[in-house]
C-alpha cells in the first residue's frame, strides 16, 4: 500500500493524519501551501476538482473529501468502524453530523469571528450559537458512552479534530462535562498528538483566512447596500 497525503494545517487535514497515525500506516506527506493557492493549481485540481485539502492518493487512486477518506481507510483496514450494518451506520451518522454540522458551523464562526474585516455581531452570534447547540448534542450522546458509538472510531476523530479548536471559534464548552472529558481523552492518545502536527502549523496558512477575504470581497457591496437602506 503506497499512501500519499496532500494536506495542510486545518481541522479537515488533521482528521486524516490522525486516522493514519491511529492505524499505524506508513504514508508520505505533501504539504499544500494554501496561502500561495497551491490547492487551485492544475496538478492539484487533477486529484481534487474542488481544490481543497486533504487528498489521499492510495496506489495512484485519489480520494478527496476528508469524510470519504476516513471511510476508505476504515473499510480498507477493517479498523475504526464496526463491520456490522447497524454499527457501521451509527458511525456514519456521527461522521455525517460532523461533515454537515460541526465543520460548516465552526468554519463560518471562524470566518466572521476571526477573519472577516468587518465585525457583524449577528453573524458571529448565529454561527457560534449553532456551534454551541451542536456541542450540546455531542455532550448528550457522550453522557452514555465513552466514545460517540461505543468503541473509538472515525466518527470520534472527525468530530474531535474540530471540537478541539472551539476556543479559536469563540465557542464555549463550559457546562458540557461529557464533551470535555471526551475531548481530553482523545487529546491524550499518542496518535492524536502526532496527527495534529502533520504538517507543522507554521508551514501552512489557515484555509479560512483566504476564503474569508474572497467572501468579504463578494459581500462588501451587499453590506454597503444594507447600510444605505437602514
Amino acid at each position: 500500500m503506497s499512501l500519499t497525503l496532500y494536506t495542510a494545517a486545518t481541522p479537515n487535514g488533521y482528521k486524516v493524519s490522525v486516522a493514519l497515525e491511529e492505524l499505524g500506516l506508513a504514508y508520505a506527506v505533501e504539504r499544500v501551501d494554501l496561502g500561495k493557492g497551491e490547492q487551485k493549481l492544475p496538478d492539484f485540481l487533477a486529484i481534487n476538482p474542488n481544490g481543497r485539502v486533504p487528498v489521499l492518493v492510495d496506489d495512484g487512486f485519489p480520494i478527496f473529501e476528508s469524510g470519504a477518506i476516513l471511510v476508505w481507510l476504515a473499510e480498507k483496514t477493517g479498523q475504526l468502524m464496526p463491520t456490522d450494518a447497524k454499527g457501521r451506520s451509527r458511525v456514519l451518522q456521527w461522521l455525517m453530523f460532523q461533515m454537515s454540522g460541526i465543520g460548516p458551523m465552526m468554519g463560518q464562526a471562524n470566518v466572521f469571528y476571526r477573519y472577516f474585516p468587518e465585525k457583524i455581531p449577528a453573524a458571529i452570534a448565529r454561527y457560534q450559537g449553532e456551534g454551541r447547540r451542536l456541542f450540546t448534542v455531542l455532550d448528550a450522546q457522550l453522557a452514555n458512552a465513552e466514545y460517540l458509538v461505543g468503541d473509538y472510531s472515525i466518527a470520534d476523530i472527525a468530530n474531535w479534530c474540530w471540537v478541539r479548536t472551539a476556543k479559536w471559534s469563540g465557542i464555549d464548552t463550559e457546562g458540557l462535562p461529557h464533551l470535555q472529558r471526551w475531548t481530553a481523552a482523545i487529546a491524550a492518545r499518542p496518535a492524536a498528538q502526532r496527527g495534529i502536527h502533520i504538517p507543522e502549523a507554521s508551514q501552512a496558512k489557515p484555509e479560512n483566512a483566504q476564503e474569508a477575504k474572497a467572501f468579504a470581497d463578494r459581500a462588501r457591496p451587499l453590506i454597503e447596500l444594507g447600510k444605505r437602506e437602514a
